[in-house]
């Protein structure tokens, strides 16, 4: 059995005041994808990762992004866009890493260049397992243009930037998921991308769907862009799989007002699995607090996978 969990951490020093440590410890994952680190490698806290092996890809932007992969036993290969990524080895109990540097990278996808060193994307091949790992931050984008009104706005009108360099990002990724997900399989090894991918799919995936379908995160064009990844015979959503008939289970929710005391969120994380390995999955569920408290406005979502 291998337990694995994707989880937006929202600053792992803040999650880390709100009890992280103790849930990594405490849940036994084999392998756990985060995203949203947001700290270069002298800010992490002590025992960060607790006593898991890590490969971390900070990004080049102080306090923003930042992916990694921790898994049990020590990966056999970590691939980035940029060739910057780090190793790391827990080298007593205390969780203390020795981080060194892992410069494998891989060919860009047409369109990826200007995200290459943004924190966004990282890799693993596990070493007790043929199972590549993929960890993905997608951009969280924002309306178009003819969307945009300043009254109903948190954020200053851009002209629709965000959402261009959303769609460019989604394109392209696109182009590149094709390709490693061949690769993979080229290997004899399963493959699974998770992370927050700031798209709930379906109605099913956000619980105010009927106010939302002009807003960023639920577009038509955000949505089919997520159906075209999925098929049975490419990737499969693994939660919706378990959970054919259900509204959500959610995975964030605002921390305003009362979105999660009445389970008013959308599910943004994912966890999107090679068919055969998504066949192997018998249990999702999302951690929606650890001892009463939310390590983040995302919440972990942990599949187990009866996969050897």
């Amino acid at each position: 059995m291998l337990r694995i969990a994707t989880a937006n951490i929202n600053g792992i020093r803040a999650a880390h005041r709100r009890g992280f440590g103790d849930w990594l410890a405490g849940r036994d994952c084999d392998v756990v994808a985060l995203q949203e680190v947001r700290a270069q490698v002298d800010k992490l806290p002590a025992g960060a990762f607790g006593d898991h092996h890590v490969a971390l890809d900070t990004g080049s932007l102080p306090g923003r992004n930042g992916v990694a992969v921790l898994t049990r036993h020590a990966p056999a290969a970590v691939r980035t866009w940029s060739g910057t990524a780090l190793v790391g080895t827990p080298t007593d109990g205390d969780g203390a890493l020795e981080l060194v540097p892992s410069p494998d990278h891989v060919p860009l996808a047409r369109g990826l260049g200007p995200f290459a060193t943004a924190g966004r994307y990282l890799e693993v091949d596990l070493a007790d397992s043929p199972l590549t790992i993929a960890c993905l931050y997608l951009p969280k984008g924002g309306l178009p243009a003819h969307l945009q009104r300043p009254e109903r706005m948190r954020e200053a009108p851009d002209g629709g930037a965000r959402y261009a360099r959303k769609m460019t990002f989604m394109a392209a990724f696109s182009r590149y998921l094709t390709r490693t997900r061949r690769a993979a399989a080229a290997q004899g090894r399963e493959f699974l991308l998770m992370g927050d991918l700031n798209i709930a799919h379906t109605r099913q995936d956000l619980a105010a769907w009927r106010r939302n379908q002009s807003n960023d995160g639920f577009l038509p064009e955000e949505r089919e862009w997520f159906g075209r990844q999925l098929s049975p015979r490419t990737l499969v959503d693994v939660v919706r799989r378990l959970h054919p008939d259900q509204d959500g289970p959610y995975s964030w929710w605002s921390w305003l007002g009362q979105s999660f005391a009445k389970d008013s969120g959308w599910r943004l994380d994912y966890h999107l699995a090679a068919p055969r390995l998504a066949r192997s999955a018998v249990r999702a569920e999302v951690d929606r607090a650890f001892r009463g408290e939310r390590l983040s406005d995302h919440a972990p979502v942990v599949v187990d996978y009866d996969w050897r």
